[in-house]
């Protein structure tokens, strides 16, 4: 009888514990939502300066220098002058823990596309046709919610705002540089503001996007250049690789809501093709060809040159060729299985079961060097959508009237602040 009991009693004061612990991080998730809404328009504020002022890679001085004196004003540690512009905010909460890293990109795009916004770009030539200016926003965002929760936290959050990634450059020569060797991190996780519908969550495990290289086919000097173009087109056309007759290069499909990401069928998987575009380049000895290639198979990368070598020996320009080679190969964003779902799962618990949709397929063109970081440490990179069709706001990165729906920013500020204070008290 006294052992029923004690085992009863056990149970009740673990049943009060639970229930106490679930209202307490019911209560911590509330109020970043509240600190969140808070700061939304001072947020949108800071993304339509950036917007204005927008500074191509390795030029990005006036966003690190905002974004530096943002966190100091946050109570935060700094560190500047990383990788060129690079900026590292340091969050320490009470007592030692995890250490948990959000990557934001600064840098913007060399183009003047339409852009029919009342804060367009003062830069000409310039322009944040990629949304970077919307990651630096929500990335300082996070800054700010989580450093108003401070007391709550158990370990270490380092915000790196990260100059050069449309170069591909800024992340390895972060991860490279003496300070990031001391920083010992044990997670890191990024988003991508894309043309999905405003506040869509979208993520998978492993590649993200379809492998690119670029192809270099090399000719001796009696190679005419409309010979050229017409064994490019014929390359292409006997390489491809394709699957339900709609054509992967066709982006927008990508973040279409039948054949797109979120369909488990959908077309962007199981692809390979060259780009439409292509370059021909002539010296006195050779005229060389040069293109991209996009393959969602790693294991298939090896069978591409030979493919190609194949079909030009079989032409009457084999007598020409001279050889064919990869002149760029960057690695693709590569997302830690575990980790993925288990940040999943945390959105998911947060917010409902439809937060995060499992995305399929792999997306051409787009890459982004956070794959560096990801070589470093188990890293999660995310899609967020930005589009609203009922605004008349499209957010087909790097196309002309790239829009973005600002309650976006609201989103992901509120959806990873969560997801960050989980993990780091995990």
């Amino acid at each position: 009888m006294k052992l029923s009991y004690h085992l009863t009693l056990i149970l009740l004061l673990s049943s009060v514990i639970l229930g106490c612990k679930t209202s307490q991080e019911k209560n911590i998730h509330q109020k970043i939502e509240n600190d969140t809404e808070e700061i939304f328009d001072k947020l949108v504020e800071i993304r339509r300066d950036f917007h204005q002022n927008p500074e191509i890679a390795g030029d990005e001085s006036r966003s690190s220098k905002i974004i530096a004196e943002y966190l100091i004003n946050l109570g935060l540690e700094v560190k500047t002058g990383i990788a060129g512009n690079g900026v590292i905010g340091i969050l320490k909460g009470k007592k030692e823990g995890k250490i948990i890293a959000w990557r934001a990109d600064m840098d913007a795009l060399p183009h003047d596309f339409p852009d029919e916004v009342s804060y367009k770009s003062k830069n000409k030539g310039i322009q944040h046709g990629c949304g970077h200016d919307i990651h630096m926003a929500i990335g300082l965002g996070i800054a700010e919610v989580l450093s108003k929760n401070k007391e709550a936290i158990n370990g270490t959050v380092y915000f790196i705002f990260q100059p050069e990634e449309e170069t591909f450059v800024g992340a390895k020569n972060m991860v490279n540089s003496k300070l990031f060797s001391e920083l010992h991190i044990d997670e890191i996780y990024a988003l991508h503001v894309t043309a999905l519908p405003v506040g869509q969550i979208i993520v998978k495990s492993n590649e993200l996007f379809a492998y690119q290289k670029r192809v270099q086919i090399n000719f001796n000097s009696k190679m005419t250049k409309e010979n050229a173009e017409i064994l490019y087109h014929q390359i292409r056309n006997e390489t491809i690789r394709k699957k339900n007759g709609v054509n992967p290069w066709e982006i927008p499909m990508a973040f279409d809501s039948i054949v797109g990401l979120s369909n488990p069928n959908t077309t962007f998987k199981d692809y390979f093709f060259m780009e439409e575009n292509f370059i021909i380049e002539r010296d006195k000895d050779q005229l060389s060809l040069k293109g991209y290639t996009y393959e969602t198979s790693k294991s298939n990368l090896p069978t591409i040159l030979p493919k190609i070598e194949q079909i030009i020996n079989k032409s009457k320009y084999k007598d020409q060729f001279i050889s064919v080679l990869f002149i760029q190969e960057n690695p693709t964003v590569l997302n830690n299985d575990l980790l993925t779902r288990e940040a999943t799962n945390v959105l998911n618990n947060i917010f409902g079961n439809k937060t995060v949709t499992q995305a399929h397929g792999q997306i051409p063109y787009f890459n982004d060097d956070f794959c560096y970081f990801q070589q470093k440490m188990p890293g999660v990179y995310f899609l967020l959508g930005g589009s609203n069709l009922a605004k008349g706001i499209f957010a087909m990165n790097h196309a002309p009237n790239f829009r973005v729906d600002e309650e976006c920013i609201k989103i992901g500020v509120k959806s990873f602040s969560s997801l960050i204070f989980e993990r780091v008290n995990k």
